[in-house]
Order: structure tokens, then sequence, then C-alpha cells
């Protein structure tokens, strides 16, 4: 399937992109060729095939959430440089 100049110029346009006119021919042909592939992708048969999201099977690698006793107030703050009033002391962002 060719796309035409004034396609890719709309596109380029639409992505406020800057491309010179080499540019474009080479676009063109690229974009030709990728939408040329997509449509013998429609051409493969796949009735009956179950529709997936991953390749393969994915597993989760995180832990499972458990409660736990939470960090003692004092031990966090053992080896904060500035502390005030129970609290990290950092530097103000504006």
């Amino acid at each position: 399937m060719k796309i035409s100049k004034a396609e890719v110029l709309h596109v380029a346009h639409l992505a406020r992109l800057d491309i010179n006119d080499a540019d474009v021919d080479r676009f063109s042909d690229q974009i030709g060729t990728i939408l040329d592939y997509v449509d013998t992708l429609k051409q493969v048969e796949t009735t009956g095939v179950p529709a997936t999201s991953h390749a393969i099977t994915l597993t989760n690698a995180f832990r499972e959430d458990e409660v736990r006793e939470h960090l003692d107030p004092q031990a966090s703050l053992a080896n904060a440089p500035e502390k005030d009033n129970g609290s990290f002391v950092v530097p103000r962002v504006i």
C-alpha cells in the first residue's frame, strides 16, 4: 500500500514535525513497506486461535501481600543527617 507524500506531510504537521523533501520521500517508502507487511499479516488464518496478551505465560514475580510490623520511627531516623520532631528534614523544593 502506497502512502502519498501529502499524507506524510499531513501526519508530520499533526505531530508538529518539520521534515524536508528528502525525508518525505523516504518516509513515504518506509511507511508503504510497513503497510504492505501489515496487509500480509491480515491474510493469516486465525480462526479458532484464542486471543492473547503475551506470547508466553507470565507469572507474578512479586511476593504476596502480608501484614508485618512497621519500622520503628526511632530506627528509621537513626541515620538521618537531620531530623526534627520525629520527621526527616530535607531541603525545600520550590
